[in-house]
């Protein structure tokens, strides 16, 4: 058992809000800067620019997570973390189906650049990821699950496509065994207001911008032995699924 210091929520520039710096190999190396071991690309709506992460992060050290902040026909943000890459790669194949295309206008929203490992631009995204999907927040957890992955809702503590402000509480149903806050100050109160004593806490940066990305100050202790990075990937995800 031993603690592993993450961040498992980031945003590429694929992720329009998200600065064009936030390349794959920007996000591997600030991570390895900061001490981080444990990683997640989880853009808006979209998987693509995981496999190049995943091949950045391999140079600097870090154990990359394939992930999604998906949103739901109610405007919240999910998060669903993949046991593999090609677990997600295959979910988003499927989920592209339930999306709402609008194509992408540059010049309000930014861009949605798709790179490879070495951070070249092999192609753009045409239609808008932050709009919301047609799938509800109990079905997209269940299209998720039947890919292997962990789910938990976004920044809980925003206004913003939190979950608890769109709906004026935590749902009974999913039953979600981890939320995340955007600051750990608000655990204890929010723990208090919303029952979630039973629940793991994460702390995560959803950072937009280089500078955003986690300290190592957030851990989770897994076991990792006999250490390979799919055993970790394994355990991390059994850890958000309260198993």
């Amino acid at each position: 058992m031993n603690k592993y210091y993450y961040d498992l929520h980031i945003h590429s520039c694929l992720s329009p809000c998200a600065d064009n710096d936030m390349t794959p190999c920007n996000i591997a190396g600030m991570a390895a800067i900061k001490g981080l071991n444990i990683v997640a690309l989880t853009d808006h709506n979209s998987t693509k620019n995981c496999r190049a992460f995943f091949t950045a992060a391999k140079r600097h050290g870090i154990i990359a997570v394939a992930g999604m902040e998906l949103t739901t026909a109610e405007d919240v943000h999910i998060v669903c973390l993949f046991p593999t890459l090609e677990a997600a790669e295959n979910f988003d194949a499927e989920y592209q189906s339930f999306r709402v295309l609008y194509k992408n206008r540059k010049d309000i929203f930014g861009d949605q650049l798709i790179m490879n490992g070495d951070d070249e631009i092999t192609g753009e995204e045409e239609h808008l990821l932050l709009n919301a999907s047609t799938l509800s927040i109990s079905d997209a957890e269940k299209l998720a699950k039947k890919y292997g992955a962990a789910v938990f809702p976004a920044h809980i503590d925003r206004d913003e496509n939190g979950i608890i402000a769109a709906l004026g509480c935590l749902p009974e149903e999913p039953d979600f065994p981890t939320v995340e806050l955007r600051d750990s100050e608000n655990a204890k109160p929010y723990s208090e207001k919303y029952g979630l004593s039973s629940k793991l806490i994460l702390t995560d940066s959803d950072a937009h911008y280089l500078w955003d990305i986690s300290e190592a100050e957030n851990y989770l202790e897994l076991e990792d032995e006999p250490y390979s990075s799919d055993l970790i990937r394994k355990r991390l995800i059994q850890a958000l699924l309260g198993k």
